[in-house]
C-alpha cells in the first residue's frame, strides 16, 4: 500500500513550503497524540494567494481548487511538524470557510476540495467530521 506522500506524488501534486504564521499564533500545536493545525489560505502553485469571492470572481470548480490548495497547505504543515505524513492515523475534523457572495449556497461543494484530498491521500482515515 502506498504511503500518503507516495499518493500525493501519484496524484501529480507537490506539497508547498510549510506556511509561516501571519499573526500571533503557531501553524500547528500538538497535545498528546493530536495535532491541531491552524487555518491555511489557498496558495497556488506560483506561490500567490487565490483571491476572490465564490459566486462572483470564482465559480464552484475554482473554489473547489482553492480548497484543495488549502488542503495541500495543511498536509505540508502536518508533515513539517510530524516529520512524515505516515504518522497521521486519522483526520478527525476539517473546518472550512468559504469567501462567497451572500446568495451563494454551495459551500459544501467548495470545501469538498480539501475533504476529497484528505480521502485521496489517507483513504478512510481521511474521512473527517
Amino acid at each position: 500500500m502506498a504511503t500518503p506522500e507516495e499518493r500525493i506524488a501519484e496524484l501529480g501534486l507537490e506539497l508547498p513550503e510549510p506556511a509561516t504564521p501571519v499573526g500571533s499564533y503557531v501553524t500547528a500545536k500538538r497535545s498528546g497524540n493530536v495535532l491541531y493545525v491552524s487555518g491555511h489560505g489557498p496558495i497556488d502553485t506560483d506561490g500567490k494567494s487565490i483571491r476572490g469571492k465564490v459566486g462572483d470572481a470564482l465559480d464552484v470548480d475554482q473554489g473547489y481548487y482553492a480548497a484543495r490548495r488549502c488542503g495541500l497547505g495543511l498536509l505540508s504543515t502536518m508533515r513539517h511538524h510530524l516529520g512524515s505524513l505516515d504518522r497521521v492515523t486519522d483526520i478527525v475534523k476539517l473546518l472550512g470557510m468559504v469567501n462567497a457572495t451572500p446568495d451563494f449556497g454551495k459551500q459544501p461543494a467548495v470545501i469538498n476540495g480539501a475533504s476529497d484530498l484528505m480521502v485521496e491521500v489517507f483513504g478512510d482515515a481521511g474521512r473527517h467530521a
